[in-house]
């Protein structure tokens, strides 16, 4: 009998397609069971809810162990959006207060990879944040009604005290571009938004807990899953104390009322912050709660930036407070010595160029010079430096120098301050004259506005602070910081260090002579406090679009300073006029406690004055 090969052939067609149907099915049996994890979530979020718990985040207290910030019970409306079932819409809405079209765009939102990366339709989602006790209250006697839906306790944070807004910072809901450089956060998660609540998050949030519910068949909660031995406990946030005082930082912003401009203080032999004030501000509890994203907004709307940290942000000319570096600079390189005598006939003059003065003695030696804030005196040390070319070479290399003297003193990069943002402020180098000028074609008369704190040199009033703190600490500086203590963690060491300029600290002796003389019978006079050796530099800043600024830098007492401290009031006019007095009065009162009867009229002055009327900015 003949073989029939097609039947042959068909039958191992036949084993053929058998055997592929069991392959696929036993490779989608391995996917869904191994390689999925929408299946294995499918499976336990039958069986189990997995509540995140989230921790208590660490308080914030100041030098003197006042609380300043901590935390206050907040519920977020969750969802697991397999679960949700039929429910009467409108009675939610109205339950928890947002309108049919806002329910519409939360859901919207959630589903939206782009908006909520990772989004499972399997796991807890965050439909709604800082809900209300009342609306709370309303919403878990009716939660029954809502299948799908429950109530997640969190934390928010509450202000002992309306100010310091810029140094604390506040919390905000977590943006996409956060979930995706850090796993730690999911959706609805808060996170640090300026400030230190920024600068020390990963301290401050501690670690997430879980706490893990059985189901039964129909999806209610029967209990904790094995008497919760696989539960995890949250892990507080570490408690941070700040170097600020609470007392100053608040006098500093009462005296700074209805100005534009910042105070910092620092503790000379630490490095720590006492105040940093920024000034317009605003009440950091007004970026808590549901209406937050509206504060925000307003304040980002204000032409006066309240929003902006001036004491670390802002890059203005130093003016006359920039002199003690340069006396300190010419000093070292032998350019004078404290007895070398310049004439000031009311200014520098050279062919037709002149830097105008005020009246006073001339011909006047640095002291003299520290004490008149004489811009001749100075003029005249830069342009001996900088054209000399039997020492330097050329200007360029000279004004090089030049910079990296004033580098070493903390002008021209960031501090390293531990607060988000700090700018470098602005020192130029030769580079910069030679693009300007051409290479060779410039010299010191080019630049000569430099030397008293004009023209192109730019500081941040904590750099001008951080001066004092060096001049008073007679040579070096510790970087400024405002967290002095971390919860059971070591301090960042860096703030430990001393850093040394490059110049020799007997020099630093005749500038604080002459910081000492200006306050006793010199532009500072107004500063004088009854019992304690006070010294200071004035600085009156030209502003080209205004009124010019008034500043002022010193340090207190002379001898073992406990305080160095830096004034800039935008449109104020001279420094005397608003820089000393503002100045003094906090070195008085972080001292003594209290503003001397002879001296009260100065600070009633200071606390009614108003110069934002000079700034010319209008207000809508």
């Amino acid at each position: 009998m003949r073989k029939d090969y097609n039947l042959e052939k068909r039958k191992y067609v036949i084993i053929g397609i058998i055997f592929t149907v069991v392959l696929i099915y036993l490779v989608r049996l391995f996917s869904l069971q191994v390689l999925d994890n929408d299946y294995k979530r499918f499976a336990d979020n039958n069986a189990f809810l997995k509540k995140i718990q989230y921790p208590s985040r660490g308080l914030i207290y100041d030098r003197n162990g006042k609380l300043m910030v901590y935390n206050q019970p907040a519920y977020d409306v969750m969802m697991i959006v397999r679960e949700v079932q039929s429910f009467d819409t409108l009675d939610f809405c109205k339950t928890v207060g947002i309108t049919r079209q806002q329910f519409d765009k939360r859901m919207e939102d959630m589903k939206n990879p782009r908006l909520n990366p990772g989004y499972s339709s399997y796991t807890p989602q965050t439909f709604m944040t800082q809900l209300s006790a009342q609306d709370y209250g309303r919403l878990q006697e009716k939660l029954y009604r809502f299948p799908g839906f429950f109530i997640q306790n969190r934390m928010l944070r509450q202000y002992a005290y309306p100010v310091a807004a810029n140094v604390l910072g506040n919390i905000r809901e977590v943006s996409p571009r956060d979930i995706e450089r850090d796993d730690y956060y999911i959706r609805g998660d808060y996170t640090g938004d300026l400030g230190v609540e920024r600068s020390y998050e990963p301290v401050l949030r501690g670690e997430k807990g879980v706490e893990i519910l059985l189901r039964d068949a129909h999806g209610r909660i029967k209990g904790k899953y094995e008497d919760g031995m696989f539960d995890v406990s949250p892990v507080s946030g570490k408690n941070l104390k700040l170097s600020i005082d609470a007392d100053l930082q608040a006098y500093g912003e009462e005296l700074m009322k209805n100005k534009i401009g910042a105070i910092v203080a620092i503790e000379p032999s630490t490095g720590e912050i006492l105040a940093l004030v920024s000034s317009p501000t605003y009440d950091p509890s007004s970026l808590v709660g549901r209406e937050r994203g509206k504060n925000y907004a307003r304040l980002n709307r204000d032409p006066y930036k309240p929003l902006f940290d001036r004491a670390l942000l802002a890059a203005y000319p130093p003016g006359s407070t920039f002199k003690p570096t340069q006396g300190l600079i010419f000093l070292q390189e032998g350019i004078i010595t404290p007895n070398t005598m310049y004439s000031c006939m009311h200014g520098f003059v050279a062919g037709r160029l002149k830097v105008g003065c005020h009246a006073h003695e001339s011909p006047l030696s640095l002291l003299p010079a520290l004490r008149t804030s004489c811009n001749a005196y100075f003029c005249y040390g830069l342009r001996a430096m900088i054209d000399n070319r039997k020492k330097y070479g050329s200007p360029a290399k000279a004004f090089n120098l030049w910079k990296d003297y004033l580098v070493s003193m903390g002008y021209g990069y960031r501090l390293g301050v531990d607060l988000p943002g700090e700018s470098r402020g602005f020192i130029p180098n030769s580079a910069y004259y030679s693009k300007a000028y051409g290479e060779n074609r410039w010299s010191a008369l080019t630049i000569i506005s430099v030397a008293i704190g004009q023209g192109e040199v730019l500081a941040t009033p904590i750099q001008i602070a951080n001066l004092a703190a060096t001049i008073a600490n007679r040579g070096y500086f510790y970087t400024p910081h405002v967290v002095k203590e971390i919860q059971d963690t070591v301090l960042n060491p860096e703030y430990t260090v001393a850093k040394h300029t490059r110049v020799d600290k007997h020099y630093y002796d005749y500038i604080v002579e002459g910081m000492r003389m200006a306050v006793l019978g010199g532009t500072c006079r107004i500063g004088a406090i009854p019992g304690i050796d006070v010294c200071g530099k004035t600085g009156t800043a030209q502003n080209p679009h205004g009124k010019d600024h008034s500043a002022f830098m010193g340090f207190a007492p002379m001898d073992n300073p406990k305080i160095a401290i830096a004034v800039y009031v935008e449109n104020a006019g001279f420094g005397a006029t608003f820089g000393v007095p503002i100045g003094s009065l906090m070195m008085e009162k972080y001292l003594t406690g209290k503003i001397s009867p002879e001296r009260q009229y100065l600070e009633s002055r200071m606390l009614e004055s108003n110069t934002i009327i000079y700034s010319g900015v209008k207000k809508h």
